[in-house]
């Protein structure tokens, strides 16, 4: 299951509908099925290494590798199975993997059209054309503190794993940010308790 050697597929279409910067990112909500894909299942009896019916972030991780040939980080893998471990055990069965599946495979749809050289990482100006494309302006300023935030080695540059990290978080303070826009005009007044609590909920 490796970015880089284009090992995860097939490329899901990332989805539209994204003019108000306000919409769920492609693959959030995936369609509940009942039966799962074989491709799913297949890619879960790779990860389920102990044959529990359940994957854990440390299995995950062990099956995801990025651009640079790195195991993806131990809080991506966290924050992308808390994004679908609906009862907080730390593990998710095999419906939940088929919508975590669907949900990393757009998000690399994403990622992949701004990485052209197929390297695993994009740079400041490609991480904003991706959250342009995604329905976000962004000003170079707050890009240049993202990539800051993900890059602690200072490369400049964000690797897939960072880019799913970043576009979660995003995600997470954008819905909280909408449920209390009720004009819809972009600005909200919030209380400092109420801050606290979307920004510790936010957090992975």
């Amino acid at each position: 299951m490796s970015y880089g050697s284009g090992g995860y597929n097939p490329y899901q279409p990332a989805g539209a509908g994204y003019s108000d910067g306000y919409s769920a990112p492609p693959g959030a909500y995936p369609p509940q099925n009942a039966q799962v894909s074989p491709e799913a299942q297949r890619w879960f009896s790779m990860v389920d290494r102990d044959r529990s019916g359940k994957i854990n972030s440390e299995e995950l991780q062990r099956a995801l590798v990025n651009g640079r040939g790195e195991h993806f980080s131990d809080t991506s893998c966290k924050l992308m199975i808390s994004m679908f471990d609906n009862d907080a055990s730390g593990t998710i069965d095999v419906y939940e993997f088929e919508k975590l599946y669907n949900y990393i495979n757009q998000w690399l749809q994403v990622f992949k059209t701004y990485d052209q050289d197929n390297s695993g990482h994009i740079d400041e100006n490609e991480l904003s054309q991706a959250f342009i494309q995604m329905g976000f302006r962004f000003s170079p300023e707050f890009i240049q503190f993202l990539v800051k935030k993900s890059d602690p080695q200072n490369r400049k540059e964000v690797s897939v794993d960072q880019f799913i990290v970043v576009c979660v978080q995003i995600q997470r303070f954008t819905e909280a940010f909408r449920q209390r826009d009720t004009q819809q005009n972009g600005v909200i007044t919030i209380g400092f308790e109420d801050f606290l609590t979307v920004a510790l909920g936010c957090s992975v």
